[in-house]
C-alpha cells in the first residue's frame, strides 16, 4: 500500500487531538464480526511496539510490519495482502477493521487486552470426545458446490485442535472448544478467517463453515476412522497425446523463463502452480524452499507459476517479492496471470493439462523433460501424520527420479 493512502485511512478513524499511542505488550483476544450475532475469535501477543505473534493451535505467525499515527495502529500481515487498521482506545483495547482491498472485503475487528481466552466457555461441561477422523461433506444438498473432506481432531478436556483435509488442501490450524454438544473452531492467518460451528453427537456432527463475513456453507460429518480421500496423485493429468508441458512467463525483471532454459536441462524439475494469496501454497512454498536450500548439490530445480488476483502486474510482482522475502524462496517465481485467480483462465495458460483443480498443484518432470506425476493440493503441517507421510514420499520419489 502507498504511504499517502495509508495515512488517509488512518485519518478517517483517528482523533488528531489525542497524543500518539502504541500497542501495550501482552496478550490480546481479537474478534472479527461475522454477522450481528456471531464473532470469529483469535489470539495474539504483542511482544514489542513493532512486533506481535498470532496464535492458531501449534502455529505462530510473526508480524513485524506495524505503524502508528496518532491513536491508531496499522498492522500489515506477513506475505498476504490483508491488514488490520484500528483505533487504540482507553484501556489499550482496539477497534477497527480487517481489510483486503483488492477483494473489496472489510470485516469489523476488535481486540481486548490482557485476555488469553479464544472461545468463552460459559458451561465447562462437555459431552464425549471428538478425537479421531470424521468423514465430512460440505454443501451436502447441492450438486455443483458439494465436496468431501476428512476431519482430523484431537480433544483434551474441552480444548480441540485439528483441521479439515480436502482433495485440494487443508483448512490449516484450527483451534477451539467443545461446550456441551457444541463445537467451535477458528483460525486467522492474515489471508483467511475461518469459523466452524457444529452440533455434535457421539458419531455425527452438523454445522456451518464461515469464511469471513462473505461466505458460509453447511457441512455434515460422521465418525469413520477408515475414511480416506482420493489419492492426490490421481486427480490431475496431462491430456491425451501429451507427455510434456511448455510455457514462457516473465520474472520480476521482465525476463521470459521457460523449461527450454539451460538451467533446467538434464534436471528433475518441479513446477508449482500457486498464488501468493493462498495459505496452502504458503505452506508448500516453505517446504519446497527448505528442500531447495538443503539440496543444492542435487540436480533438482523448482519453478513457481503465480496466478494472482492483483489488478496490475506491478501489484502482483510486489506480492511475489513479499512472499519470496518472507519465506526465503531462491527459485524463480514467474507471473503466469494477474487480475484473476480463476482456475478456468489458468487452464488456458497450460492447455496440455486436463484441468486445474487446485492451488497449489505440482507437476513433477524427469531429467528427460517428461511429466511423471501431477500432485493436486498440499497437506500442510496442520495435518500431522499426513504431512509426515507426504514428506517421506516426496523425498523417495525425487531420489528415484534423480537416480534414473
Amino acid at each position: 500500500m502507498k504511504k499517502p493512502f495509508l495515512f488517509v485511512l488512518l485519518i478517517m478513524i483517528v482523533s488528531c487531538k489525542q497524543e500518539p499511542k502504541e500497542l501495550k505488550t501482552g496478550n490480546y483476544r481479537a474478534t472479527l464480526m461475522i454477522n450481528d450475532s456471531l464473532d470469529l475469535p483469535f489470539n495474539f501477543e504483542v511482544t514489542t511496539a513493532k512486533s506481535l505473534k498470532i496464535y492458531n493451535a501449534d502455529e505462530v505467525i510473526l508480524v513485524n510490519d506495524i505503524n502508528y499515527a496518532h491513536d491508531s495502529v496499522y498492522i500489515k500481515m506477513p506475505v498476504f495482502e490483508g491488514f488490520i487498521i484500528a483505533k487504540i482506545s482507553n484501556g489499550d483495547n482496539l477497534q477497527g477493521f480487517f481489510k483486503n482491498e483488492t477483494l473489496s472485503r472489510v470485516v469489523p475487528f476488535e481486540a481486548e487486552a490482557n485476555n488469553t481466552i479464544r472461545f468463552e466457555v460459559t458451561n465447562p461441561e462437555y459431552n464425549g470426545n471428538i478425537t479421531g477422523n470424521w468423514e465430512t461433506v460440505f454443501s451436502p444438498n447441492t450438486k455443483e458446490d458439494t465436496y468431501i473432506a476428512k476431519g482430523i481432531f484431537n480433544q483434551v478436556a474441552n480444548k480441540v485442535s485439528g483441521t479439515f483435509r480436502t482433495t485440494t488442501g487443508d483448512y490449516r490450524y484450527l483451534e477451539g472448544v467443545m461446550q456441551g454438544d457444541q463445537l467451535k473452531l477458528s483460525t486467522f492467518d492474515g489471508s483467511h478467517a475461518f469459523l466452524f460451528t457444529a452440533k455434535v453427537s457421539d458419531s455425527t456432527m452438523e454445522g456451518i463453515f464461515y469464511s469471513g463475513n462473505h461466505w458460509k456453507e453447511p457441512f455434515i460429518a460422521k465418525r469413520n476412522d477408515y475414511f480416506e480421500l482420493p489419492d492426490e496423485d490421481q486427480l490431475t493429468f496431462l491430456k491425451e497425446g501429451y507427455d510434456k508441458v511448455s510455457f514462457s512467463f516473465p520474472d520480476a525483471s521482465g525476463i521470459q523463463i521457460s523449461l527450454e532454459d539451460t538451467r533446467f536441462k538434464n534436471k528433475v524439475v518441479l513446477i508449482q502452480i500457486m498464488g501468493t494469496w493462498c495459505p496452502n501454497c504458503l505452506d508448500e512454498s516453505k517446504f519446497y524452499s527448505e528442500y531447495y536450500k538443503n539440496n543444492q548439490d542435487k540436480a533438482v530445480e523448482f519453478i513457481a507459476l503465480a496466478f494472482e488476483y492483483a489488478k496490475t502486474p506491478e501489484a502482483a510482482f510486489k506480492n511475489i517479492a513479499r512472499l519470496k522475502e518472507n519465506v526465503g524462496i531462491k527459485y524463480p517465481v514467474l507471473l503466469a496471470q494477474y487480475g484473476s485467480s480463476s482456475k478456468t483462465e489458468a487452464q488456458e495458460k497450460l492447455p496440455m493439462i486436463d484441468h486445474i483443480l487446485s492451488y497449489p498443484t505440482t507437476i513433477y518432470i524427469d531429467k528427460a523433460g517428461k511429466v511423471r506425476k501431477i500432485h493436486t493440493g498440499f497437506n500442510g503441517p496442520a495435518t500431522g501424520d499426513k504431512f509426515t507421510q507426504f514428506k517421506a514420499e516426496f523425498n523417495f520419489f525425487i531420489d528415484d527420479l534423480l537416480n534414473e
